[in-house]
């Protein structure tokens, strides 16, 4: 699995950190996953409110790619909250993948 991170110019991150955490979060579905990006951007500048946004994009091996987005006040707050999104989103996919492999439909024709 290989993962990228990409930032805007005001968004400050230890890289190698954040890759770590994606590859921790995310090493269960490691033998499914080609690649993770991780784009992360300053969402309003100077104002108040949510400041960053972590948008990950996952491409797993013979599916289409799934994206997250979440809004937080810190760019770490926001890479917690896109991988627990991730997490959820590709725990669903896969398993309805699964389960399709493993039985048949309600009219017993293969799916």
């Amino acid at each position: 699995m290989l993962v990228e991170i990409s930032t805007d110019t005001r968004v400050s991150v230890d890289i190698s950190d954040v890759t770590a955490k994606l590859a921790s979060a995310l090493s269960r579905y490691q033998s499914r996953l080609t690649r993770v990006e991780a784009h992360l951007s300053d969402v309003n500048g100077p104002k108040s409110g949510p400041d960053a946004r972590c948008t990950l994009e996952a491409r797993a091996a013979g599916l289409q790619p799934v994206a997250v987005t979440s809004d937080a006040h810190t760019p770490d707050e926001a890479v917690k909250g896109a991988v627990e999104k991730m997490d959820r989103l590709l725990e669903s996919a896969l398993d309805r993948l699964n389960d399709a492999n493993r039985h048949a439909s309600a009219s017993g024709l293969p799916t």
